[in-house]
Formats: C-alpha cells, structure tokens, sequence
C-alpha cells in the first residue's frame, strides 16, 4: 500500500470501532471466507452499514443481490429487511454459495434469504413474475464486463421507487479514461451510458476510499414504471 492507501485503511478502521460496526456473526463471516480462500473483495463494514441503511429507509420487504461471494453483504442487507422479507442473492461459483449458506445460517437469516446459483445472466430471467419480485432494492456486485445486462434486468425486476446499487464502478479512476481498454472498465462506462439516458430513473456515481482503495456505488432510483 502506498501512505495514501494506509491512511485510508486506518479511517476504515477507525470508523469500525467508532460506530460498533461489526459484532461477532459479521467478524465470524469474514474469518470463514478468509479460510475458505474466497478473494478478498466484498464490501467493508462501513459500506455494508451504508447498503443497510439505504434498504432500511425504502423499507425494503423484497432486496435482490446479484454478487454473493461469502455473503457478508447479504447479512448486512438480509438485517435490513423486516418481518416477511425477502433476499434472493445470486452466485455462479458453488463453493463460494455454499460457505454464504452457511454464514448466513449462523447469522439467522437462512429462513428469509435464498442463494441461488448458476450464472446470473440465466438466473435473472427465473426471477421475472414470480415473488419476491418486483424488488424494492438491488445490489450488482459481479463481474463488470456485464453489469449492463444487469442493470437492464434491474429494471425488469423492479418497481417506482425501487432502488438499484452497483459496486465498483470507479475501478481507481479509470472510469474517465475513454480509452482504457479493460473489460471491467468498458462495462462501468456503458452502465453510466444506460443510467444517464434512461428516463426510468435518475441516477449519479460517487467515489470512494477505504480499505479496499479508489472506488464507488452508482445509485439509480426508479422514477418511473408500474
């Protein structure tokens, strides 16, 4: 990490045990991924705090994930939701489903949050018309080269007023480089595209820093539809 980088990881830090972020289930989630060897690139605990608090003031009953890993962010989401709600979360790896499974059994939310997995392309469309959809709030963190179709499934699945989240949309400033050629980078720039000329919604991206460097969420309301 360069001193820059540091600075960040020890805010992050800071504002863990500053605002009691992560009790023993959420620590626990983490050291499970960690042995399981999942990568280490979900949300920190500040940003799940602020995905749950997003949820908690739509009162979010219905919230899709497309992006599991260990399911550290569903926990923080899965909390959000009240009593009858639902998670569905999607994930293409099997073994990275099977320890979310069992870290969310262990967080109690088992019972109110699914894992489904299979590519999320082909998931998605399983979704449509069928309970718990539509949904009032959607989380994309997965592969960026296809959070277009994503997000175009988002809104299918969603509702006025519904709320779609994308992670990792900044990719350390490379997003305003027109003519950076990563995949990742292409996929990021044509989401902004679709969001920015959609009239089904209104929609901006912010930076971040933290733990895990230079990024940021796009946030896209639903402003229009049934």
């Amino acid at each position: 990490m360069t001193g820059r980088e540091d600075t960040w990881a020890a805010v992050d830090a800071y504002l863990v045990e500053a605002f009691s972020l992560e009790d023993d289930v959420l620590v626990a989630t983490r050291q499970a991924c960690d042995a399981a060897g999942l990568p280490a690139i979900g949300v920190t605990a500040p940003q799940g705090r602020f995905l749950q608090i997003l949820a908690r003031m739509l009162r979010a009953k219905s919230i899709l994930e497309i992006g599991t890993l260990g399911g550290y962010s569903a926990i923080w989401l899965g909390r959000a939701l009240g009593p009858g709600g639902r998670l569905v979360s999607l994930e293409i790896n099997p073994a990275h489903a099977a320890v979310a499974r069992a870290n969310l059994a262990r967080a109690g939310l088992d019972a109110g949050c699914e894992v489904l997995v299979g590519p999320a392309i082909e998931q998605l469309p399983l979704l449509e018309g069928r309970p718990p959809a539509p949904f009032d709030f959607v989380f994309i963190d997965a592969d960026k080269p296809s959070i277009p179709a994503y997000f175009e499934w988002a809104l299918r699945l969603t509702r006025r007023g519904s709320l779609i989240v994308v992670d990792n949309v900044i990719r350390k400033g490379a997003v305003a480089d027109p003519g950076n050629p990563d995949p990742a980078v292409l996929g990021v720039r044509r989401l902004n595209e679709l969001m920015a000329r959609d009239p089904r919604v209104s929609a901006t991206a912010i930076q971040t820093v933290g733990l895990k460097g230079h990024d940021g969420f796009a946030l896209a309301l639903v402003v229009a539809g049934d």
